[in-house]
């Protein structure tokens, strides 16, 4: 063996195998680009879910700050998919997509106007004598005070600033009689409403009148066979359980208001259809609804007779009819096909109650369902991997490196 480092140097480039591409001693050569490549595309992946995360952040503010467009136009689309199945029903009679929009809006604003004038003018009317009712609360409550001595002190400065303040408050502000209609209820109150109503109707009947060539465009848009298949099915799959939630809740609710207006005239409640109406939309709202609409009818009885135990009686029926439809009914009804987790639930009536107040606690429901069903669709992202792993961002997934083939006199 020969001691010149040059002759050493250049035996061991002599003998050294050369790496071809594709062989087994090539995977021995360092990928040191990847993993740059790799911390390039965590730090985008980074910024990009930071970016998500302020878009995210910043959306709730714009609706509540765009409530006067928002608001109307999401109850409209939300409206309009649950008429869908009336719609397409009247298509397959035959008759043009126009009348039959027109049609099913017209069967809505009957509804809804007959609903909502049972009881915003009776409501009216409760309101108006309720300072001059204060009197007869106290009386009514008073057992009560004593029972709970130990809330006395509260209770009686409680009551007695209420029934002081607005009583002076309400006779020198205004002795005007309340308004004698919905329509100059709605005029004095709030004029912009009707703006946002005529909004929110036109909406709704222009998105059914192009229902069908909206569903067609979008669905024959689609560059595969399979891409259109994946889009008719979630196209149908929201309005399937959008319209069947939307339906069975609203008979349910419609039953109960029906049931507790009917327990509440056998006890000589007055207007007993407005106090129906009030439990039946209340209860779109889960949880919270309910227990508005007792609050109410306590005050209710309060108001109107003079025994406290009898006063109560109202509520504690609205209560037990509540609690057979929500455990007995409800579920057998509805089964499982539309169950939603509870704490999505509360998540959504709180996001959108703060985001739109009771309008928005009352879409939050079908908001949900709508959101649940795309989601279903689309596939849930996994922000995990996509952070701390290769990610979507990645171009090419890692590869193993490949084991080197030894020769046969080295295995030897």
């Amino acid at each position: 063996m020969s001691d010149n480092p040059d002759s050493i140097e250049s035996g061991t480039a002599a003998t050294r195998p050369a790496l071809v591409p594709g062989s087994a001693h090539a995977a021995e050569a360092p990928a040191e680009p990847h993993g740059e490549e790799l911390r390039r595309d965590r730090l985008l992946a980074a910024l990009t879910l930071m970016a998500g995360v302020g878009l995210f952040l910043a959306v709730p503010f714009a609706l509540q700050a765009g409530s006067p467009f928002f608001l109307p136009l999401t109850a409209a689309v939300v409206i309009a998919i649950a008429l869908v199945p009336a719609l397409e029903w009247l298509e397959r009679r035959g008759l043009p997509a126009a009348l039959s929009a027109l049609l099913c809006v017209l069967l809505f604003l009957i509804i809804a106007n007959a609903a909502l004038a049972s009881i915003v003018v009776p409501a009216w009317q409760w309101v108006s004598i309720l300072p001059d009712r204060i009197d007869q609360i106290q009386s009514n409550i008073a057992p009560l005070i004593d029972f709970y001595s130990a809330a006395e002190r509260f209770v009686n400065r409680t009551i007695e600033n209420f029934a002081t303040a607005p009583a002076r408050e309400a006779a020198q502000v205004s002795t005007a009689a309340p308004p004698t209609s919905l329509i100059d209820l709605v005029g004095t109150s709030a004029p912009s409403a009707i703006i946002e109503m005529f909004f929110a109707v036109l909406v709704i009947y222009f998105f059914l009148s192009g229902w069908t060539r909206l569903r067609r465009a979008a669905i024959t848009s689609r560059s595969s066979f399979d891409g259109a298949m994946a889009t008719a099915r979630v196209i149908q799959n929201v309005v399937d359980d959008t319209s069947a939630y939307l339906g069975t809740i609203t008979v349910i609710n419609l039953m109960l208001g029906l049931i507790v207006a009917g327990l509440l005239w056998t006890i000589g409640m007055p207007t007993p259809l407005m106090w129906g109406g009030i439990v039946a939309l209340l209860n779109y709202i889960p949880y919270f609804g309910p227990v508005i609409a007792a609050l109410l009818l306590a005050l209710g009885g309060l108001m109107t007779f003079n025994d406290v135990w009898w006063a109560l009686l109202p509520a504690l029926m609205m209560t037990g009819a509540h609690l057979i439809e929500a455990n007995a009914i409800t579920p057998l009804v509805v089964g499982h096909r539309l169950t939603i987790s509870p704490i999505l639930i509360l998540v959504s009536l709180s996001f959108w109650g703060w985001v739109w107040g009771t309008p928005g606690a009352l879409l939050a429901v079908p908001l949900l369902i709508i959101i649940q069903t795309v989601l279903r669709a689309a596939g849930k992202p996994d922000i995990a991997g996509f952070l701390f792993e290769q990610g979507t961002l990645v171009g090419e997934p890692r590869r193993a490196i490949a084991p080197i083939a030894k020769k046969p006199e080295e295995a030897s």
